[in-house]
């Protein structure tokens, strides 16, 4: 339904540059991601419902729990994804997100890269939000906002990345947390 409306808005009024995006894009099927992909559309998910959502294949079934969370056919599409928590449902560090994406057991063809899910969270959630030329990456004339990890995720074996501790976050140059020592 909320394609079909995004089809009429517009076909009526059309625009460019929109950077309309669905919120929990979670059960999907091909034919929607190809509407997806035909509409520009950002797929806004929650990575860390991989693990809470315990139940999924009991209640959708083994062919709809396929297309649940389907992060690498959305990213093989060109579909930009974008990580998020849904916190207070979900645990806020997007670190955790982070290691159910790379870690998933069922469905494991979905599995993204540590890479991937980085930029889930950081270059994509800043062009999400027409930020991309002040956030999302580090970059001289951006904002120096950053957080400072205890281990490198991308070379860390990737179910230790829940275990990963933020050492320090930097706003606009400035600490604004520093762990104790």
């Amino acid at each position: 339904m909320t394609l079909t409306a995004i089809e009429k808005a517009l076909a009526k009024n059309p625009r460019k540059n929109l950077r309309h995006r669905i919120e929990h894009a979670s059960v999907l099927n091909e034919k929607l991601i190809d509407r997806m992909k035909k509409l520009s559309l950002i797929a806004s998910v929650q990575p860390h419902f991989i693990i809470s959502d315990f139940w999924t294949t009991d209640r959708l079934g083994p062919k709809r729990a396929r297309w649940a969370y389907p992060f690498k056919t959305l990213i093989g599409n060109e579909i930009m994804a974008t990580g998020s928590s849904d916190c207070p449902v979900e645990p806020i560090s997007p670190l955790l997100g982070i290691h159910a994406a790379v870690t998933r057991k069922e469905n494991q063809e979905e599995r993204i890269t540590v890479n991937e899910a980085l930029r889930m969270y950081t270059i994509n959630a800043a062009f999400a939000s027409f930020e991309e030329k002040v956030k999302g990456s580090i970059e001289v004339g951006k904002l120096a906002d950053l957080t400072v990890l205890s281990h490198n995720p991308e070379t860390i074996a990737p179910e230790e990345i829940k275990n990963i501790e933020v050492e320090m976050t930097i706003v606009d140059g400035k600490i604004a947390y520093m762990k104790a020592a």
